[in-house]
């Protein structure tokens, strides 16, 4: 008796799921589906506090969408970030956490106010993600004291049930809605809020790295400070100049790109500088360098770490005076421009071997961003993948609708080594070979296809190929069956006893797609974690 008046027993959760499956599936009621699953929460599990957040991917932002406990001005307070606090660690994370105490958690940051009695601190808190694959849709959460274990436990599986149940409606709702309602709480935002809302037009991300990434644009962007770039190759340094270009003070004016290791030394000035007509042999007219053509704008000197120790000194004045002269001219020429440098290389380094000028680095060290690389951005790759597949897909005429669970698991587990460049590349090739409305494991090169099968040794060509096709199928059949071995058989039409084999050979474990997760724990198929 003691677990139905914890509103656990099936007699009182079957109805529950009964109905929230009917005004999803049969209704398109989500508010109806929230408010019986809140009432629940409320009446049969004694929660005293209990949301339901929903997950806007374009700004990033996790807002309470509904509640209890909650005044509208609390709930109006509760917005996160991926990464902030409990909230944003299980959007980041797509994993639920529970907190046995709250006074023992310094990352819940009670953002609502309502946690801050004495008597909450011994309160238990619960956080489950609504997942779409490894996409996090939005969270439920609710907080209660707990006298034992067992009950919290079966709380927080009825809540991942629960969640599956609801990511239908509302990965619908968000794409009908959240626009919107995203407007209409920026509106309602405090003006000190600004920064961490700020994501430029031209970049994509949600991911805690970016964003605080897109903090430091926001403070810079609106001077004209000179920012260095700083990153691996392919994480995208360019786009981070065009926003701080197209949000700076001269958004109308030139934006000029300029790659320093893309021309011989000899050409070098000139393109930089200009020349004077007949400074050397072929000038036959004056002609303007990219500072100049820069005039009133940007100029983004890609790979400064580059330049020859000569060219260093004239930018060095370029960066101290705003002033130049042509190659074979004596007239001097000023600019206004902003200037964003950028390069792959440790011009610290540099500096102490005497290969970069330390009065240069120091010019261009004024405002450094470090762009993280694409492995340390989480959730980011999907979301990117997305786009481009998105991109590539209208570009072809093709009409693709899902990135299918072993292709996101591949990603996810890849190191990137070319980043946000190598992804586009991996996605377009892609999107290329696909024949039907998905992509395929088998459509990514072997590279990334590779970890998943490095426990079998499968060697590389055909045999790999067709691995990861049935690595996909067997995935696919689990995921959509929730676990249950002897249905995912039926679909794929093998015996329940050939299902366990193909299992065991890629070491897919059942209980891995029962826990509301429907990706396997890693790409090898490895130990839960």
């Amino acid at each position: 008796m003691r677990d139905c008046h914890a509103g656990v027993c099936r007699g009182r959760i079957v109805p529950l799921f009964f109905s929230i499956g009917r005004a999803i599936s049969q209704e398109n009621d989500l508010p109806g589906a929230m408010d019986a699953l809140l009432d629940y929460m409320s009446r049969i599990m004694g929660m005293k506090l209990a949301m339901i957040n929903l997950h806007h991917r374009e700004s990033g932002k996790i807002f309470i969408h509904k509640s209890i406990g909650l005044t509208e001005e609390e709930q109006s307070r509760g917005v996160y970030f991926p990464g902030e606090g409990i909230t944003g660690r299980v959007v980041e994370n797509a994993r639920p956490v529970v907190v046995l105490r709250i006074g023992d958690e310094p990352a819940l940051l009670n953002r609502t106010g309502i946690l801050s009695r004495g008597a909450d601190r011994e309160d238990a808190f619960i956080c489950i993600p609504i997942l779409r694959g490894r996409k996090v849709l939005g969270t439920i959460s609710a907080a209660r004291h707990y006298e034992n274990q067992d009950m919290l436990n079966k709380h927080v599986d009825a809540l991942v049930v629960v969640a599956d149940l609801l990511v239908q409606g509302v990965e619908l709702f968000l794409i009908e809605n959240a626009d919107r309602m995203s407007r209409g709480q920026e509106r309602g935002d405090a003006q000190g809020e600004a920064s961490k809302r700020y994501r430029p037009a031209n970049l994509i991300g949600t991911s805690r790295a970016m964003m605080d990434v897109f903090s430091m644009l926001y403070k810079v962007a609106r001077t004209r400070t000179t920012v260095l770039l700083l990153g691996e190759s392919g994480v995208g340094k360019e786009l981070i100049a065009e926003a701080i270009h197209r949000d700076g003070m001269n958004p109308g004016g030139p934006m000029i790109r300029f790659n320093c290791a893309a021309l011989p030394e000899s050409i070098l000035e000139s393109e930089l500088f200009g020349h004077e007509k007949g400074a050397f042999t072929g000038a036959e007219q004056t002609r303007k360098g990219r500072f100049e053509e820069a005039d009133g704008g940007t100029i983004f000197l890609d790979e400064v770490g580059e330049l020859s120790l000569s060219v260093q000194a004239k930018l060095l004045r370029v960066l101290q005076e705003r002033s130049f002269e042509r190659v074979g001219g004596n007239k001097t020429v000023t600019v206004n421009i902003r200037v964003v440098a950028a390069t792959n290389r440790d011009l610290a380094g540099m500096v102490e071997k005497g290969m970069f000028r330390q009065d240069l680095y120091f010019r261009l060290n004024v405002f450094p961003i470090l762009i993280p690389p694409l492995r340390d951005r989480g959730s980011d790759i999907i979301t990117l993948a997305e786009h481009f597949v998105t991109r590539f897909a209208k570009a072809g005429g093709k009409q693709i609708n899902r990135i299918t669970t072993p292709v996101i698991n591949m990603l996810m587990n890849y190191s990137w080594p070319g980043n946000v460049r190598e992804l586009e590349n991996v996605i377009e090739r892609a999107v290329i070979l696909t024949e039907d409305d998905a992509i395929h494991a088998y459509h990514l090169p072997l590279a990334l296809q590779t970890p998943v099968f490095a426990a079998k040794n499968i060697p590389n060509g055909m045999e790999a190929r067709l691995a990861a096709i049935e690595y996909e199928m067997l995935v696919e059949a689990l995921r959509l069956h929730h676990g249950n071995g002897s249905k995912a058989a039926m679909e794929l039409g093998l015996t329940r006893r050939t299902m366990g084999l193909r299992m065991a050979k890629y070491k897919l474990d059942y209980r891995d797609f029962r826990r509301g997760d429907s990706l396997p724990p890693t790409a090898a198929g490895g130990q839960r974690s």
